[in-house]
């Protein structure tokens, strides 16, 4: 790593903090890859038509996902509020000027009560942007299919599916069952999958459109894409002179977004092995670092969503964890531990965007604070 790269955010006065959180939007995401990078430094030196980058990018994704159309987003929160739109105004000019007002009454997008979260922002705002109106189905400890299939009326647009480790899981339609249901009324489906691995799967399952972002799982700048059934994709581009306006995408995240896909549709099983066996040694390094530390447990958790993703969760009791965050956060560097479970005792290290050094630096850190 270049001293540039290394003391840029010094250089503009702020700090560089040790990520052991995730790729989590907060925290800038993706380490981009040395490809990735210069990629997007050699198109910000160049010129493009953007209406033919977008189109050509549009194709290789939708190869990639297996879809019949695919396009470039700012980011999956850009991508839901895309799809949405799609799905409450079409490709109409004058409808999409009109948004988020609409002149007709099928605006309804149903989602799943435990789906209604904010991953930084409401998913439900993201869907008023669009003109959609939210609507809850279900209780908060069980959605049935007669919920889900009574909601479906002359109103519904759409049945929007979060998945996400910020929804609930337990109690809640599979979404195979929503797309049974969803299908026999003639109900668009639409998914937010922004950190999710597989941007095959969703297609082949049949939903109409997935939202993915593309600076989490496939490693590229903040950016995303959506991909589904052609008419709709295309409905979607029709609000880039919308509402998506100020979600406008730069030539530089298309391209860096489009190498880092090319990256990871290339990667081969056992690269995808390495790369798990690295979390995997990082878990262990943690845990074995911290075995005898006074009042601390750790324990080797995995994905709550279902990814293959590994986490050591460092125990500390529900009166003290909040205390530990604290104290790594104010250090020097900053170190950010994955917070979602605070309440129940544990903070959490995830691997990924972390390295040997900066685990011996979290175990020395939490060590510190123990004895403190």
């Amino acid at each position: 790593m270049s001293q540039l790269k290394q003391d840029i955010y010094g250089r503009i006065g702020v700090s560089r903090v040790i990520n052991a959180a995730g790729r989590m939007t907060m925290l800038g995401a993706s380490h981009l890859a040395d490809e990735v990078a210069e990629a997007m430094a050699e198109a910000g030196r160049g010129y493009v038509r953007l209406s033919d980058l977008n189109d050509r990018a549009g194709q290789l994704i939708a190869g990639y996902t297996g879809a019949e159309a695919a396009c470039v987003t700012t980011g999956a929160a850009a991508g839901i509020a895309l799809m949405v739109a799609a799905c409450v105004a079409g490709a109409d000019p004058a409808a999409v000027e009109l948004l988020p007002e609409v002149d007709h009454g099928r605006r309804d997008i149903l989602i799943q009560i435990g789906h209604l979260v904010s991953f930084g922002a409401p998913v439900a705002q993201m869907v008023r942007i669009a003109g959609g109106r939210p609507v809850s189905v279900g209780w908060a400890n069980g959605v049935r299919r007669d919920h889900l299939d009574s909601a479906i009326g002359p109103a519904t647009a759409a049945f929007l599916y979060v998945q996400s480790h910020h929804t609930v899981h337990h109690g809640m339609l599979p979404l195979s069952a929503c797309l049974e249901l969803c299908r026999a009324k003639g109900v668009p489906v639409i998914v937010d999958a922004a950190a999710e691995e597989e941007f095959g799967l969703y297609i082949g399952m049949g939903v109409d459109l997935v939202a993915y972002s593309g600076g989490k799982a496939f490693g590229g700048p903040t950016s995303g894409f959506v991909a589904g059934r052609r008419e709709l994709v295309a409905a979607c581009r029709a609000h880039e002179r919308g509402i998506g306006r100020p979600m406008k995408v730069g030539k530089e995240q298309v391209v860096g977004l489009l190498v880092a896909l090319e990256r990871y549709a290339r990667r081969d099983a056992a690269e995808a092995a390495s790369e798990l066996a690295r979390h995997q040694r990082i878990v262990a390094a943690i845990a074995n670092g911290l075995r005898d530390a006074p009042g601390v447990r750790v324990e080797i958790i995995h994905d709550e969503a279902g990814r293959q993703i590994v986490r050591a969760a460092v125990h500390v009791g529900p009166e003290r964890a909040a205390a530990l965050a604290k104290f790594l956060s104010e250090g020097d560097p900053p170190i950010l531990l994955r917070g979602h479970h605070a309440t129940e005792g544990f903070l959490a290290v995830d691997p990924r965007p972390i390295d040997d050094n900066d685990a011996h630096l979290i175990v020395e850190r939490i060590r510190r604070w123990t004895s403190s």
